[in-house]
C-alpha cells in the first residue's frame, strides 16, 4: 500500500481533532456510533445539548478524510489518459470554475479536477472562520 500513501499523490493525511476539545468529544461519539452497527439515522442524529453547527462540522471533516481515503485507493488508475473528463456517466461532465485560474467553466481531466476539489475543500476545512479547531474544552462529565 506504500504506493498508496505516496506524498506525490493526491492522498492527504486526515485532519485530526485535539483530544480535550468538543470537536474531539464529538468526533469520538461519531466514529463509536457508525461501529456500533446502529441504524444510520441513529448515528447522524444531533446529541441532545450538542451545537448542531459543531455536530455538522465534525461529519463534514470525517466525511473528507473518508473521501480523501478512497481516492487514494483509485488514483493511481484514473490518469489523464485513462480519465480525461470529469464525468457522472454518459450524461454529466463537471467543470471547474474557482474564479481565480479558471474564471469560466473550464472541462478537465479527471485527476486535475479532483486535485483542484480536494484542494479547495481542504482549503474551507481549514478555515478557522468557517470550521473552529478549538470550538471549545469537552465538558467534565
Amino acid at each position: 500500500l506504500k504506493h498508496v500513501f505516496s506524498k506525490d499523490k493526491t492522498f492527504r493525511p486526515k485532519r485530526k481533532f485535539e483530544p480535550g476539545t468538543q470537536s474531539f468529544e464529538l468526533h469520538k461519539r461519531a466514529q463509536g456510533s457508525l461501529y456500533s452497527g446502529a441504524d444510520l439515522k441513529a448515528a447522524v442524529q444531533l446529541p441532545n445539548g450538542e451545537d448542531q453547527n459543531d455536530w455538522v462540522a465534525v461529519h463534514v471533516v470525517d466525511f473528507f478524510n473518508r473521501i480523501n481515503l478512497i481516492y487514494g485507493t483509485i488514483c493511481e488508475f484514473c490518469t489523464e489518459r485513462t480519465c480525461p473528463v470529469m464525468s457522472g456517466g454518459p450524461k454529466y461532465e463537471y467543470r471547474w470554475q474557482d474564479d481565480k485560474k479558471y474564471k469560466k467553466p473550464t472541462a478537465l481531466p479527471a485527476p486535475k479536477y479532483m486535485n483542484l476539489l480536494m484542494d479547495w475543500i481542504e482549503m474551507q476545512i481549514n478555515n478557522e472562520d468557517l470550521f473552529p479547531t478549538h470550538v471549545g474544552k469537552c465538558k467534565e462529565e
